[in-house]
């Protein structure tokens, strides 16, 4: 049979839909899989169809950012201990506040701040001490003191925070940067997630592209090591030498181009990138992610650290190309404070005021922090309520808090010295000028140069957007 009729062999199962009198249901399945075809449309034609995927595109206007670094305090850090302060739990300390809000967990009387705060620079906005080295550069800071997220849980907002849904599966934030600008450098990740010691809560589906192709995921690295090869896994083959590689991948992708004539399919086209990354990362990872080649002055900038070092990396892969960086605080959610919030917090910030501060620094330096916007941030607040145990005792902690909480922006275009919006008298929930996240997301689109309704996927029938339906930039905060 394979003679009388040899062009119908192998036959995939669209091609038996649509020869075969089940025509209704080829239109059906071509709606279904019409985000395939679309991204198959760009094939070059000899080769992958993710083969222009990663190349430079134009935004919708000139941005003034051109590159992202989003420092994630994964737990979520109190807003009444960093950035807003709020005399009036003083006064009310030891007593219910006037407020009627509903938390995860039971939460008694006003828990003043322990820390001091005070004014910093010519816009005098008032910062912690946590993080006066931070509050030096507050006169490059937009501090959103009015965000609200959707539920007190950590994986929802979680995923809201990082990829605009806090229910389904949706492409990350730095995917979709990936997508619309693609990288300045193809021999580096150009979207790098990095937590040390191990993966935050919902692991990689922080840094994921869902339904985008592959090639826009993040690249997890551990920066707890110091080695290249334990930063990036497998990033040197034991087995073959660089030219016996290429020999393979020429072969791999010669097949892979030929089974895709018949077949196409967006995870192969990922696959076979991540191949190719993987092989072009030899040559420039040891160097990216080295900062021993740092002047040793640099170094001691950012702290001789965990945390410095995967600030100092961040830095040297920016000005690389690299377009996203995301630095998570660590495994699970360190900033989850439910008890004992006064060294818990004083800890934590003490691993990245200092690293924040250098960072900041040294882009003004060097002459980009006017093209590249640093994002500072948890996934919701705290409580300015204490928490109680199982016992009605206080813990010195604070509970979720998704009412109302506090980010920051700096450079690419950000107006700095500002602080946008506000909560109640307590800290408890957003009052004056709400910024929702889809509002944070389009702001960040909209510095890169993008327009967020303009910026779609089609897949499934349906354009989406990282911002689906909702969103509006935060002008008060756009230089």
């Amino acid at each position: 049979m394979r003679d009388v009729f040899p062009d119908r062999f192998p036959m995939s199962r669209r091609s038996l839909l649509q020869r075969s009198a089940l025509g209704l249901g080829a239109l059906g399945l071509s709606s279904i899989l019409s985000d395939e075809r679309a991204y198959a449309d760009v094939a070059a034609s000899a080769g992958s169809p993710a083969a222009d995927a990663l190349g430079v595109k134009p935004p919708h206007f000139p941005g003034k950012a051109k590159r992202v670094i989003h420092f994630f305090l994964n737990g979520g850090p109190s807003q009444v201990d960093t950035f807003d302060p709020k005399p009036a739990l003083l006064k009310y300390a030891g007593k219910p506040v006037p407020q009627n809000l509903t938390t995860e967990r039971k939460t008694g009387a006003a828990f003043p701040s322990p820390f001091k705060f005070r004014r910093y620079g010519e816009s005098g906005i008032e910062v912690s001490e946590l993080f006066e080295k931070t509050a030096a550069h507050i006169d490059d800071i937009a501090v959103i003191r009015s965000m609200v997220a959707q539920v007190p849980n950590h994986e929802p907002s979680l995923m809201l925070m990082n990829c605009g849904d806090s229910v389904l599966p949706r492409p990350s934030v730095g995917a979709w940067v990936m997508y619309g600008l693609g990288t300045e450098n193809r021999n580096l990740p150009g979207f790098v997630a990095m937590c040390p010691s191990g993966f935050p809560v919902k692991d990689a589906e922080n840094w994921g592209s869902a339904f985008l192709p592959g090639v826009y995921q993040g690249t997890f690295v551990d920066p707890q090591f110091t080695e290249v090869d334990k930063l990036i896994e497998n990033i040197r083959s034991p087995h073959a030498s660089q030219v016996t590689q290429r020999r393979q991948l020429d072969l791999l992708r010669t097949l892979n181009a030929e089974h895709h004539q018949h077949r196409p399919d967006a995870r192969l086209d990922a696959r076979i990138q991540s191949f190719e990354m993987a092989f072009r990362m030899q040559m420039e990872a040891a160097d990216a992610f080295d900062v021993k080649r740092e002047p040793e002055m640099i170094r001691e900038m950012y702290g001789e650290t965990v945390h410095g070092r995967q600030t100092l990396i961040a830095r040297r892969l920016l000005e690389r190309g690299v377009r996203y960086v995301q630095l998570w605080h660590g495994a699970g959610q360190p900033w989850d404070n439910h008890a004992q919030i006064e060294s818990n917090h004083r800890k934590l910030a003490a691993e990245i005021d200092q690293p924040i501060a250098a960072l900041l620094t040294d882009l003004k330096q060097r002459g980009m922090l006017e093209d590249t916007l640093v994002l500072w941030g948890g996934e919701f607040g705290r409580t300015p309520t204490v928490e109680l145990g199982g016992n009605g005792e206080s813990q010195l902690g604070r509970d979720h808090n998704h009412y109302g909480f506090t980010v920051w922006m700096a450079g690419g275009g950000v107006k700095g010295g500002t602080v946008h919006g506000a909560t109640d008298d307590f800290g408890f929930k957003a009052v004056q000028d709400p910024v929702t996240v889809h509002d944070f997301h389009a702001t960040i689109l909209h510095l890169l140069g993008f327009d967020h309704e303009r910026l779609t996927y089609r897949y499934a029938g349906r354009d989406f957007r990282l911002t689906d339906v909702h969103g509006q930039v935060i002008r008060p905060v756009v230089a």
